[in-house]
């Protein structure tokens, strides 16, 4: 029907006769002269429609806009001083001989290019927000990213292998979405979280290099990064050890940079072990754009009688650690109560600072309400360990290491991104050397880090059963400017171990054989030593648009409440359809 993009044109195609097909962006009317800015994938293209042809001009007179249009004419070059060196096509207009109105439309909800349009009104009319440029540039540069892995991973040998959606329920720290089975009444198939334990069987069927990209579903509380169905960039390999998967994953990602963004990253990704990270940074995923850092101060404090550092200097599970800020002297006591209220929403009790005005002076030059509870030597050995100089401000955090950590470790955060201490460009990171097990002293048993098929970082599993508490695993997470990419491990390969971790986990062998009996015994036969890692394919999509939200780049994402406002989902279903599947809903008792 066309035979050019409206986006494409510009000074090579004057006195070309063309036809462009498209939405229109806005109409005007200038003194008897129409113009129509005609939108498709490409761009903008100006239209004028002449009123010398007086059939066409009253046709293009009732054209509104997301009209949609065919027009055939002939490309000419803007009049003097109407070029529009802000549109890709501003050099050139299309003076119209032939118009077809190919569709109408009722009033749009929102203008297209309209960007203060709240989010459920983008979602319950998500076919018009597409039609944004901007939406169509993340929808392109997510089939870009999708074709770049496809072909570079099958240059490498690795397979497409699609696994199974309806499954059975097994622990992978989420909530599973359950799927009723109509053939097999009072039970259930869940849909996948990930594919773990199915690609982990493809290795021992000999596929030697798997992937897909693949929807995962999971039934947990939703946030910007998160999302109740999400897809990820699923890989495994035999016979490969951790750094050879990290490897080969540094170059594929280097080479989807250079392909898609045309951007070179020449530095070598940083490794760093995941105790260095909580310590340095008090988070796993550090974005290492910011280069505020957090101090342990716990020995400097533990003999103050100020007990709101002692306490936690002296508690095996405490941590007292100091955060500079920079030129922080600046913020205003409301800024502070801005922060301290920041920090509580993760656990702090408050936020202790001290006010650098000239260190040179010692306590003197200082200014806090805490200096009080502080000796001469603290103070000396505080400046000197964060660094501080005149007109920087120091953030203290003292509690349970886990509330210092994730509190000091958001404000670092905040911090830098209100006062513009955020560098520019991209900045990778392995995170290894993760503990292989958390305690939950709730409920007093041991939890696995990552997920029960990591492989602990000793083959004896009598070594592992002696020292769970003190076991690394041989996990890896790729981390880009603060968000996690992708995280992986090698896996356990032998029998026995896996019993062990599973044992450890409060599985005993009864409820292993219920749940992954399965894979217990392909274990016996044959397993080859294989690993993998899974990339967050809507993250990494997200960062690379600038994106702040993976939503935003989504064709069809929920809301925060797991909904779909476009088509209404989740929604009742027939009483005949509950039948069925041999569900009765339970009826709200009636008020005494």
């Amino acid at each position: 029907m066309r035979t050019h993009f409206c986006g494409e044109l510009n000074h090579q195609h004057i006195d070309q006769q063309i036809t462009v097909c498209g939405w229109v962006n806005r109409r005007r009317d200038h003194g008897g002269v129409i113009f129509v800015d005609l939108r498709d994938k490409k761009g903008l293209l100006q239209v004028v429609f002449d009123p010398d042809d007086a059939s066409m001009f009253a046709l293009a007179e009732s054209v509104r806009n997301e009209y949609v249009l065919k027009v055939t004419g002939k490309i000419r070059a803007r009049p003097e001083g109407t070029v529009n060196p802000d549109m890709p096509t501003g050099e050139v207009e299309l003076l119209a001989q032939e118009l077809v109105i190919l569709n109408s439309s009722e009033t749009p909800p929102f203008q297209i290019d309209d960007d203060d349009v709240h989010d459920d009104i983008r979602l319950r009319y998500r076919y018009m927000d597409l039609r944004r440029p901007e939406m169509q540039y993340r929808m392109q540069l997510r089939a870009r990213v999708t074709h770049f892995m496809r072909s570079w991973l099958e240059e490498n040998e690795f397979l497409d292998i699609e696994t199974p959606m309806l499954t059975r329920a097994t622990p992978e720290g989420a909530r599973d979405y359950l799927v009723p089975s109509r053939t097999h009444s009072g039970s259930f198939f869940a849909l996948p979280q990930s594919p773990q334990l199915f690609k982990q069987l493809l290795m021992m069927s000999g596929m030697d290099r798997y992937y897909q990209i693949v929807r995962c579903f999971r039934d947990e509380d939703l946030r910007a990064d998160r999302q109740p169905e999400f897809t990820q960039l699923d890989i495994e390999t035999s016979f490969m050890d951790e750094e050879g998967i990290m490897g080969m994953m540094e170059t594929m990602v280097r080479g989807l940079f250079k392909t898609v963004m045309s951007v070179e990253i020449d530095a070598d990704f940083l490794r760093m072990s995941h105790a260095d990270a909580m310590d340095r940074f008090g988070s796993d995923k550090p974005d290492l754009r910011i280069s505020l850092e957090l101090k342990t101060i716990s020995d400097l404090l533990t003999d103050v009688e100020f007990k709101v550092f002692s306490g936690p200097a002296n508690d095996a599970d405490g941590r007292v650690a100091a955060l500079l800020v920079p030129g922080g002297n600046s913020l205003s006591r409301k800024d502070i109560d801005g922060y301290t209220n920041f920090v509580s929403v993760y656990g702090a009790k408050g936020l202790a600072y001290i006010k650098c005005n000239d260190v040179s002076q010692g306590r003197e030059g200082l200014q806090s309400p805490i200096l009080k509870f502080l000796p001469d030597e603290a103070i000396t050995e505080i400046l000197a360990r964060t660094g501080a100089k005149a007109g920087d401000l120091i953030f203290f955090g003292a509690d349970k290491t886990s509330i210092v950590n994730e509190s000091l470790g958001a404000l670092r955060i905040k911090v830098a991104q209100d006062l513009g201490l955020v560098e520019e460009g991209w900045k990778f990171l392995w995170v290894v050397d993760f503990p292989m097990f958390e305690r939950d002293d709730r409920e007093n048993r041991w939890n696995a880090l990552h997920h029960p098929f990591t492989a602990p970082s000793t083959d004896d599993a009598d070594e592992l059963e002696a020292n769970p508490g003190g076991m690394l695993s041989r996990a890896y997470d790729m981390v880009l400017n603060g968000t996690e990419l992708g995280g992986g491990s090698i896996r356990i390969h032998q029998n026995d171990m896996q019993q062990r971790v599973l044992k450890l986990l409060g599985i005993d062998e009864q409820e292993a054989e219920d749940k992954f009996g399965f894979l217990l015994n392909a274990l016996r036969y044959g397993c080859p030593p294989h690993g993998g890692i899974a990339f967050g394919l809507d993250r990494m999509v997200m960062l690379m648009a600038g994106a702040s939200s993976i939503r935003d780049v989504m064709a069809f994402p929920k809301t925060q409440t797991a909904a779909c406002l476009l088509t209404s989902a989740p929604s009742p279903v027939s009483d005949r359809q509950l039948k069925e599947l041999s569900i009765r809903l339970r009826k709200p008792q009636a008020e005494a």
